[in-house]
This record gives C-alpha cells, sequence and structure tokens, in this order.
C-alpha cells in the first residue's frame, strides 16, 4: 500500500517554487538587462550612511541594494541553482574571509556566470581582496602601507598634507562608457593604486594616475625606487569579460564617500575652484555602464536566404545569391533603440573567411547585405563578431551546407569551353580523312 503524501510537504514544496519563481523574476534578463538586485558587503554598516549619497543615486535608478556584513554566516549567492543577486558591491576591503558559503571560487563563479562586480579597497585591503583583483588582471601594489602621491596633480587644502589625496582628470576617451557630458571637475582619489596585467587584453584603465605619480608609503622616505610610477598607475579600471560581465576596481573606498561627493576641488597649478568633485558625476556615469545601463547590444532575427525568396533554406548551391540580415538593438535604460554604427560585418566562413562583407543598415536596426555564394562546397558558417569599446560584444553563427551543382544543372553548352568543343570536332574530322586516304590511297 501507498504511503500517504505528507500534509507538510505541500506547502514547502510551493513555498520553494514560489522562491524559483520570485528568483527569476528579479534576476538580470536579456529583455531588461537593468532590472536587477545588487548584494553590498561591509565591513562595517556605518559604510551604509557615509556612503549613502551613492547608494541613493543606484536606489533612484531602480536597484534593490541588500546590505549585509561580509563575514556575515548567511550569506549566499545562489539558492536552489539560481543566483540570489545580479551584481555585487564589495566595499570590505578589510574582510580575511567572508561568512556563510561565500569564498573566492564562488565570486569568480559568479562573474564567470555573467554578473556584475565592483570592488573597492584601500590600505587596509586584505590578501583575499588583492587576489580577487588580481584573477581579474589586476595587481595592487604589494606593499600594504604604499598609497599613491602626487606632488603636481593633488588637491589644493588649507593643510599641505602629503599630498596623498589626488585630484584626477586623466578619464578614458569613450562617451559609451562615461557618458556624452563631459566630467569638468577632477576626481578625487584617496588610496593604492594598480597596475594592469599585460596579458589581460580585456582589461581598460578608467581613471590614470598623472606621470608625476608613484606608489610609496607616506610616511616612510624612499629607499629604492617605487614599483608603481607614473601613468602605469591605475586609480580605476574596468573589466569587460569575454561573455559581457563587468567588473570594476578602484583602489579608493574613500571616492564613493558622502564627503569626497560633496567636497569642492582645486587642483594644484590650477586657478579653478570647483564647488563639487567630479566624483558624482564620474562615480554615477560610470555605474551606468558596469550594470549595463549603456552599452548593452542585443542581436535577434538572425536570417539568411536566397534572393528573392523569403525561407531559409537547409543548404545552399555553390554561386547562389543569397542575402543575409540581423536586428541590433541598443539598450538606453529604459527602452531597445536601434544601433547605428557602419562597422558591422558578416563573414562566410569555411576553415577562413571565403566572404567578408560589411552590413548596411536602414538605421532603423535592420542590417544587412547580399553576395554569391564561393564557388567551393562544404559546410560554411554566418559568422559576426562584433566587438568595439564599451559595448557588449556580439558573436553569431548559423551553419549551412554547400553543395556543389548535380549532373543534371550544369549548361550543355558552356562559352569558355568552346576551344575544346573545337578541338574535340577537329580531331574527329582529322581521324576520318585520315582513315578514308590510308585505305584508299595506293
Amino acid at each position: 500500500m501507498a504511503k500517504p503524501f505528507p500534509t507538510l510537504a505541500i506547502p514547502l514544496f510551493l513555498l520553494s517554487v514560489v522562491s524559483l519563481l520570485s528568483l527569476r523574476c528579479g534576476a538580470f534578463s536579456a529583455d531588461r538587462p537593468t532590472d536587477r538586485r545588487l548584494l553590498v558587503l561591509v565591513d562595517d554598516l556605518a559604510i551604509r550612511s557615509s556612503h549613502s549619497l551613492y547608494f541613493s543615486t543606484l536606489q533612484s535608478r531602480g536597484y534593490d541594494l541588500d546590505f549585509k556584513l561580509a563575514d556575515d554566516p548567511s550569506l549566499a549567492l545562489s539558492r536552489y541553482g539560481q543566483y540570489l543577486y545580479d551584481g555585487l558591491l564589495l566595499f570590505s576591503p578589510s574582510v580575511q574571509r567572508f561568512g556563510g558559503s561565500l569564498d573566492l571560487a564562488g565570486i569568480l563563479d559568479f562573474v564567470d556566470a555573467g554578473h556584475d562586480l565592483i570592488l573597492a579597497a584601500d590600505s587596509s585591503a586584505s590578501d583575499l581582496i588583492r587576489e580577487i583583483a588580481t584573477e581579474c588582471g589586476v595587481d595592487f601594489d604589494e606593499d600594504p602601507a604604499a598609497l599613491v602621491i602626487d606632488h603636481t596633480s593633488y588637491a589644493v587644502s588649507e593643510t599641505e598634507g602629503d599630498h596623498t589625496l589626488i585630484a584626477s582628470d586623466i578619464f578614458i576617451e569613450s562617451t559609451t562608457i562615461l557618458g556624452d557630458e563631459k566630467i569638468e571637475a577632477p576626481v578625487l582619489f584617496r588610496g593604492i593604486g594598480h597596475s594592469l596585467n599585460a596579458a589581460n587584453s580585456l582589461v581598460l584603465k578608467v581613471l590614470s594616475a598623472s606621470p608625476a605619480a608613484y606608489s610609496a608609503n607616506p610616511a616612510t622616505k624612499l629607499s629604492s625606487p617605487p614599483s608603481l610610477t607614473g601613468s602605469a598607475i591605475s586609480l580605476v579600471s574596468i573589466v569587460q569579460a569575454r561573455n559581457n560581465a563587468r567588473v570594476l576596481i578602484t583602489g579608493s573606498l574613500d571616492m564613493f564617500s558622502n564627503r569626497f561627493l560633496k567636497s569642492g576641488v582645486q587642483k594644484a597649478g590650477s586657478s579653478i575652484k570647483n564647488e563639487k568633485s567630479g566624483n558624482q558625476q564620474f562615480l554615477t556615469e560610470i555605474s551606468k555602464w558596469v550594470f549595463h545601463e549603456r552599452g548593452h547590444l542585443k542581436a535577434i532575427n538572425v536570417r539568411h536566404h536566397k534572393v528573392g525568396e523569403t525561407n531559409e533554406p537547409s543548404i545552399y548551391r555553390i554561386n547562389d545569391d543569397l542575402e543575409y540580415s540581423v536586428e541590433i538593438y541598443e539598450w538606453s535604460g529604459s527602452s531597445w533603440k536601434p544601433y547605428v554604427v557602419d562597422d558591422v560585418q558578416v563573414q562566410f566562413y569555411m576553415m577562413s573567411p571565403y566572404v567578408l562583407k560589411t552590413l548596411s543598415t536602414d538605421k532603423k536596426g535592420l542590417y544587412s547585405t547580399s553576395f554569391k555564394v564561393p564557388d567551393v562546397y562544404g559546410v560554411f558558417q554566418f559568422k559576426v563578431e562584433y566587438e568595439r569599446l564599451g559595448y557588449t560584444s556580439l558573436s553569431l553563427s548559423k551553419q549551412i551546407p554547400v553543395r556543389p551543382f548535380r549532373h543534371n544543372e550544369y549548361e550543355r553548352f558552356i562559352t569558355t569551353a568552346f576551344p575544346y568543343y573545337g578541338a574535340s570536332f577537329s580531331t574527329m574530322a582529322a581521324f576520318f580523312i585520315f582513315t578514308v586516304v590510308y585505305l584508299y590511297n595506293k
């Protein structure tokens, strides 16, 4: 006799289903890339108030922030195989070990799954934080007491100080990453510098130090040349992984603070005193990029067919005339808009590209072109590999076989073969004449 179904199993089952559905509904989606939840890990919950201006800008744009201590024993990024969050902010530079099930591998898996990360460190950065940065292609100065020092591009203040309060205005030249509006005021930075891994082509400087900057301990005299100097020092860097996950890394947690966001700034050597630093504008614009409010592309309706037809064939014949089209749109933060450029290309590929064509656009999102199938048969691919600074990459491919002519598809008489036809008939005529002469000539 079968055992009765436990009465508690039904509500528990329904609860788990509802939990999974809620996770799916709040997660990152291709239809709405910026509808997401963010987990903020801090060393001290006081950061929630000392950095409230930055957090409020995120919340005003519709983000749901969940604040937790970095060593909280209940920490988890996923449940039932589904991620609970779509972005992670590590504002916990001194954490030695994360709580709960979170660890270094878990954070790297989180990014590998296509989610975004902001990591802010300072002079108290632990080995764990440094290792996460290293895995992302960024190396902080090995000296734990080192700070970025600049005697030419520091922020002027009433006290001379040690020139560790940097006023930098060396930004990456990309409106996709930093927005269309120019950042007029310098950005205040106090913290540790980092260098980029030369072997990693995916990491970029967003905010750089001046050529006169160097990384050293301001409390001691230099006994040897500093390991990081000049423009090799990056203050803020970004990474866009091959799966389009985005990472921001900086060595200054203070640059997110209310004090830096509201502070006035005057760069050394400049007579211009800005009433407000460029921190708020810079951090707002860069966060829009990190969380895919800008520079996010999607491609839909990839189609190909013979000229004059509409249905997609299962096979092409050599020398067929075909048309290829794809629609590409860009997320504007609230809706999808046509992406209009003139550098999208398609390859007709088999081991190497046989055809490379630039797609023309109707400026409404549709890109198309036409070409003749090469006189080579085999298994080909339509490939679109699109990469542009600041934009998510597009990698599209469709496989299609190409066959030769059948025996009954060739033309009966080929114009270029007339010399061969003439040679054949002249040989037969010469042989006939030779035979007649040979047989009947005495």
